[in-house]
């Protein structure tokens, strides 16, 4: 069996009282399974008149999906889709060849908890139409003691509704007491999880709050401890074969696929379409040098 390897996230304030710590990617490891992004927003009590208000940017060759605990958050991009999600629901953008999005707090000085996550699409998708799905009902279940709801992909005998392209799964477990359970694992895939309320105890371990908890591969069950009040977001999928640039917002599998998409975002090409009037900002992308996942 793999040892666990802890990861430490990085944090950054993104104003208004806003902090995310992102742990995927990063030096130590890339990606679990296809998922290649995490951040843990929250959670975070804005003042009055502020919240959380992500102007216009564009994306390529992924999935964004949004996990919300607590709040409202407004979802606009470019195919004309406005949607409100709320605790419990997902939002799933698949951006393929381009969109663009902006996403909003509905009402400013209001509690916000959220995962941000993306699945990097494989290489024969990676150019696919964009689409959005919202997903208001998922398969949600009791077990010694403990909620789980399964965001995305297959575990035992439930599926869940997001269309995805790689085999993978995502759950969310909370408790509301102490609790003890046992999940059982593919030994093919390879599997994390972070603690994003409360620590966690996996196979007889310790992982605190916002440490990103990497099991590898090989293992069939995972002895699970929570205390009273823990949340935990455990990610799972078979290892991703094809190596995988990260740029900005964009996935992809060659520099120049990507430098072609900061130039078609710059030059305000048909490519990302418009949201809404058209008059959102436009967030010109920050300059090269490459970031390979870290």
């Amino acid at each position: 069996m793999n040892p666990i390897v802890r990861i430490q996230p990085r944090s950054a304030d993104l104003g208004e009282g806003m902090l995310v710590r992102r742990a995927l990617p990063n030096r130590q490891q890339r990606m679990i399974g296809a998922w290649c992004f995490l951040d843990h927003a929250g959670p975070v009590q804005f003042e009055p008149g502020k919240g959380m208000h992500v102007g216009a940017h564009p994306h390529i060759g992924l999935q964004t999906f949004t996990w919300l605990i607590e709040g409202e958050v407004l979802h606009r991009d470019s195919l004309g889709n406005e949607q409100v999600i709320r605790p419990g629901q997902v939002n799933l953008m698949t951006a393929g060849h381009g969109i663009a999005h902006t996403e909003d707090s509905l009402r400013d000085g209001k509690r916000l908890h959220a995962a941000q996550l993306w699945i990097a699409l494989p290489p024969e998708h990676k150019d696919c139409p964009p689409a959005f799905d919202h997903y208001a009902e998922l398969p949600h279940w009791r077990a010694d003691g403990a909620e789980l709801t399964l965001l995305a992909g297959r575990y035992g005998e439930r599926t869940a509704p997001a269309h995805i392209h790689s085999p993978l799964v995502g759950i969310d477990i909370a408790c509301d007491s102490p609790s003890e359970l046992t999940l059982e694992l593919d030994p093919g895939f390879e599997y994390g999880l972070m603690p994003l309320v409360g620590d966690a105890t996996v196979d007889g371990e310790s992982v605190p709050t916002d440490e990103l908890a990497y099991l590898g591969k090989g293992r069939s069950k995972l002895q699970l401890a929570l205390p009273a009040g823990a949340r935990v977001l455990f990610l799972g999928g078979e290892p991703f074969e094809v190596p995988v640039l990260m740029w900005w917002n964009f996935v992809g599998f060659s520099k120049a696929d990507i430098a072609q998409a900061q130039t078609e975002w710059e030059q305000g090409a048909a490519r990302f379409g418009v949201i809404g009037d058209g008059q959102a900002p436009r967030l010109v992308a920050p300059p090269l040098p490459w970031r390979n996942g870290n």
